[in-house]
């Protein structure tokens, strides 16, 4: 009997923006400061985007750049791009198809996924079937968020969440029993109204009266978010627990989207999961969206061992939300 072919994540790339605004810089901007955002979101400083005609695919393709250097892959062996992104540089044509050209993918099919902040989690099990599907080998999953291009900075509520940033992941067929072995993701529309974005698509264009109203930027009632994103995450993270039989004890690392830090100790909580098993570097880069669980990977990287159990888990706008089972396939 054939083996199954899984997906295995065999190495990961990233980029933040050099700049960094930090809460004190923030405060003589809009009416907060940091005693305010630390105690009700954890983020201390989130890494921006600087320079005219620069989107999301400049991190993009520096994460690839990244990825290919420290892999030893070469550009022309990559099969497909996905790109997640809410922040594409335009509508059309699709990021990634600029990501592919910037970094010499060659031979590389693309296009975009909007998941929002479940954007990596949508992606990877959209890989995870390419890959499966015995016909791709090659498969490279870029989230890039330049949020700062959709963020009100007069804005109290929203302007302190968001920053920037892109990374890249590589997923190559294994015929081992590891790598991306499950996942568990869903969608309720109802969400739409308490987080989105009112203009700038086709049922509102960002003309000039959409801008007047500052509807191209980001909108959120952050309570009612805040309410289902602990029920949802902490929801599809204990029931992957339980469908696999892992335990606090062997879990080896929960790989939580970085929105609220509230929202991940709650999420930790009901898996009673200790701190110290908690990727968490929400305090340093925000929220980047898509990006959030790949900037963790690629920061714990040189920690994770092959054969460790994460589970990622993530809640964005839309709404959307899920957790994915992943074995890690390889020792740093």
């Amino acid at each position: 009997m054939e083996n199954k072919i899984h997906a295995q994540i065999t190495g990961i790339g990233a980029y933040v923006p050099d700049y960094i605004l930090d809460n004190e810089e923030l405060s003589r901007l809009v009416d907060t400061s940091d005693e305010w955002i630390m105690s009700r979101v954890g983020i201390k400083e989130r890494h921006i985007l600087k320079g005219t005609g620069k989107g999301a695919s400049v991190m993009g393709a520096k994460a690839v750049d990244q990825l290919l250097e420290k892999t030893g892959v070469s550009p022309d062996e990559i099969d497909l791009v996905i790109c997640t992104t809410v922040t594409p540089d335009h509508l059309f044509p699709s990021t990634a198809s600029i990501v592919a050209y910037e970094s010499k993918l060659k031979n590389a099919w693309a296009f975009d996924l909007l998941g929002a902040c479940s954007g990596f989690l949508y992606g990877i099990e959209t890989a995870r079937s390419f890959i499966e599907s015995g016909r791709y080998k090659k498969v490279v999953l870029v989230s890039a968020e330049k949020m700062s291009s959709i963020t009100n900075y007069e804005d109290r509520t929203t302007c302190p969440l968001f920053g920037d940033a892109g990374t890249a992941v590589l997923l190559e067929p294994t015929s081992e029993e590891i790598g991306v072995l499950d996942a568990d993701l869903h969608t309720d529309g109802m969400g739409k109204p308490y987080l989105y974005r009112k203009a700038g698509g086709s049922a509102h264009p960002a003309h000039a009266k959409e801008v007047a109203n500052i509807d191209h930027y980001i909108y959120q009632e952050g309570r009612f978010v805040f309410k289902h994103a602990v029920s949802k995450m902490a929801g599809v993270s204990v029931g992957m627990m339980k469908k696999h039989n892992l335990t606090p004890e062997t879990l080896a690392w929960l790989v939580p989207h970085q929105a609220n830090l509230r929202i991940i100790d709650a999420t930790a909580h009901h898996m009673n999961l200790p701190p110290e098993k908690v990727m968490i570097n929400i305090e340093r880069y925000g929220n980047t969206t898509s990006a959030t669980i790949p900037l963790c990977l690629w920061e714990w990287e040189k920690q994770l061992k092959k054969g460790d159990d994460l589970i990622l888990s993530a809640f964005g706008a839309g709404f959307t939300w899920g957790a994915v089972y992943v074995k890690w396939a390889y020792d740093s």
